[in-house]
C-alpha cells in the first residue's frame, strides 16, 4: 500500500566463484580504508569474472585487470581482479566483453589465469566496490562461500 515509502534495494552478485570477505581485510590501503568506495572482496577460485549487476560495461582498463558496470538504476560496481595487477600489463587477462556492451549479471567480462596472477601479483583477492555511492544509504554484505550469481551485497 505504501510502496512509495519503500527504499529501492539493488542486488550485487558474485562476479566469480570463491569466498567473500570483508573489504577491511584486503592487504591494500586504498581498498581496506574504502578510499575507492565501499564493498566486499572475493578470493576467487574460478577463471571467469562476470558482471555483478545488469547494465552497461562502462570501463575496462587497458590492462584488463579491472572493470566497471553501470546499471540503469544509478548503481556502478567496479571489480578489481587481484592487487597490484596493473603491473602485469595485461598478461594473464583476456577480455571477453567490451566497453559499451549491455550485460546481464553473470555474463563473462574477463578471463583470468589465476595461477599466473598468484605467481606474479601481490594477491589474487578481488575487491568489488560500489564506485558511485551518491545514492547509497546502506550496504548489506553477505560474507560466504559463493558461486557466480549468488547475492553478495544488497544496496539500498
Amino acid at each position: 500500500m505504501f510502496g512509495f515509502l519503500k527504499r529501492k534495494t539493488r542486488e550485487v552478485k558474485a562476479p566469480a566463484d570463491g569466498e567473500v570477505v570483508a573489504l577491511e581485510s584486503v592487504n591494500d590501503e586504498v581498498f581496506s580504508q574504502k578510499l575507492a568506495g565501499d564493498g566486499v572482496a572475493i578470493v576467487p577460485v574460478s577463471n571467469i569474472f562476470t558482471a555483478p549487476i545488469d547494465g552497461v560495461v562502462s570501463k575496462i582498463f587497458s590492462t584488463n585487470h579491472a572493470y566497471s558496470i553501470k546499471s540503469t538504476k544509478d548503481l556502478e560496481v567496479m571489480v578489481h581482479i587481484g592487487l597490484d595487477t596493473v603491473e602485469l600489463k595485461g598478461k594473464g587477462f583476456k577480455r571477453i566483453a567490451n566497453e559499451g556492451d549491455e550485460v546481464k549479471a553473470g555474463d563473462g567480462i574477463i578471463r583470468a589465469d589465476l595461477s599466473y596472477i598468484q605467481e606474479h601479483a601481490k594477491d589474487i583477492i578481488t575487491p568489488i566496490i560500489i564506485s558511485d555511492e551518491s545514492d547509497v544509504r546502506s550496504i548489506e554484505k553477505k560474507l560466504n562461500i559463493v558461486k557466480i550469481g549468488d547475492v553478495i551485497m544488497e544496496v539500498s
